[in-house]
């Protein structure tokens, strides 16, 4: 490719730096999407950069020179070259369209996986109070200056994992998030070690190792917090994921295939992908951010970042084509956990060592195809359809409802209603669109509160 095509190449005279190893081989894959978990659905098996930013102007080469007009100035570009937009464009910045469903195979990208545990009980609301490193005044901060200023801000914050015992082990990424020795990961990454008998190593870009405590982990939305005997650490902020929109330009930073300090470039591909990753036993529901940032074995663990070196999400998952029994490499498809997720769970493993989820209390009839997603008309294993005195009883909903919309999103799928429902907090309301006959309804329900391993 000339540099004329590409938007990453310096300008002519600017000098280059090093690309980053690349690593060639694939890695085994985990099975195929499992079954939905009871209390959100029923059981049973799930549907299938740019540099310096320049200004210029043209003018018309046509007619006498009276007759020349200077055309419109171009917009100034960014340091991703992008025109920068106007304040009229900068306020009409948003989410992007809703949900479509995941018909590919999805696999974890960490090194290797180990086995999950997993228990689930009602507690109690509790507000928690955790500092994490954010936005200034939680705002975004100023653009930085390409891909090679990023990684140079973001690399020291950023981390290799190693999982070693005796049942397993494995590699992965993270980053540093509190400046007293948190560092935020997949669970995926390090449940190995949650059996006992495994040590965590962490490696640093400088090359030094140490080793990690788990602190808190949940396979409900696959993170998990570790923390060294180190102070002073440099953490990275973690943006407003919600502010974020499709086409703006990302880096991944991680050690795919265990090649520390890998960095890749892309753009943010879609939003709000559901993304049901795992085996049969445990499930991550995502309400991910799909990019085209290459992602790999290894990488799982590690940022996303925005063009301001703030994180946006943390890169978990790739697909691949239907019918391939390993996983290969990117094919530009990656998944990464939203930062405002990461934050809200973060916070909770390291204030209790576990993570809470909401949910609504009904079963999903899997067998239902029709528009929208059915509320199970019968018992499933001794649980009931609605849960009595639950979230969705309270709120009036009934067994046969069909659920066509979640705050005006529309659902065709298990699993997009249950990553939407994820990605709240427990005790935040959403507002359901039912469909029962011909009669539509709105119902308002107050999520409740379930704790995961």
């Amino acid at each position: 490719m000339s540099t004329e095509n590409n938007p990453f190449a310096p300008p002519s005279g600017y000098p280059r730096r090093d690309d980053p190893a690349r690593g060639p081989s694939p890695a085994p894959a985990p099975s195929s999407p499992p079954a939905v978990p009871a209390g959100q659905s029923s059981p049973g098996p799930a549907p299938s950069p740019g540099w310096a930013s320049t200004t210029w102007e043209q003018t018309s080469t046509r007619g006498t020179p009276e007759e020349r007009v200077p055309a419109a100035p171009m917009p100034p570009l960014d340091s991703w070259g992008r025109p920068q937009p106007g304040p009229r464009e900068q306020s009409r910045r948003g989410l992007g369209a809703g949900a479509v469903v995941l018909v590919v195979v999805l696999a974890l990208v960490a090194g290797a996986l180990g086995s999950w545990g997993f228990q689930q009980l009602d507690v109690d609301a509790a507000p928690r109070d955790v500092p994490l490193p954010v936005s200034a005044n939680g705002e975004r901060g100023p653009e930085l200056t390409g891909v090679a200023d990023i990684a140079s801000q973001v690399l020291p914050s950023v981390v290799s994992i190693e999982v070693r015992g005796s049942a397993g082990g494995g590699t992965g990424s993270g980053f540093v998030l509190r400046e007293d020795g948190y560092i935020l990961t997949n669970n995926h990454v390090v449940s190995v070690a949650a059996e006992g008998g495994a040590q965590i190593a962490v490696l640093f870009s400088d090359g030094s190792e140490h080793a990690a405590e788990l602190v808190g982990r949940t396979s409900e939305y696959d993170l998990a917090v570790l923390k060294v005997d180190l102070e002073g650490l440099t953490p990275l902020a973690l943006a407003d994921s919600d502010a974020v929109v499709v086409g703006d330009p990302v880096v991944a930073i991680g050690a795919p295939l265990g090649l520390q300090g890998t960095v890749t470039t892309g753009i943010v591909s879609a939003l709000n992908r559901p993304v049901a990753a795992g085996d049969a036993e445990e499930t991550a529901f995502i309400n991910a951010i799909q990019t085209d940032a290459a992602i790999n074995p290894g990488n799982s663990g590690g940022p996303l970042v925005d063009a301001t070196g703030e994180v946006i999400g943390i890169n978990s998952a790739i697909a691949q084509p239907p019918g391939l029994s390993a996983t290969g490499g990117s094919i530009g498809l990656g998944f990464a956990i939203p930062s405002n997720q990461a934050r809200r769970t973060a916070e909770e493993l390291i204030e209790t060592g576990t993570a809470t989820y909401p949910v609504i209390g009904v079963l999903l009839d899997s067998r239902y195809d029709g528009e929208g997603v059915q509320v199970s008309t019968e018992a499933q294993q001794g649980q009931q359809p609605v849960t009595p005195d639950g979230p969705a009883d309270r709120a009036g909903i009934q067994p046969g409802d069909v659920i066509v919309e979640i705050d005006g999103r529309p659902v065709t799928e298990a699993d997009e209603l249950i990553v939407a429902i994820r990605a709240k907090a427990p005790g935040d309301a959403v507002v359901l669109t039912l469909r029962a006959g011909d009669e539509e309804r709105e119902v308002r329900v107050v999520l409740s509160e379930l704790s995961g391993g």
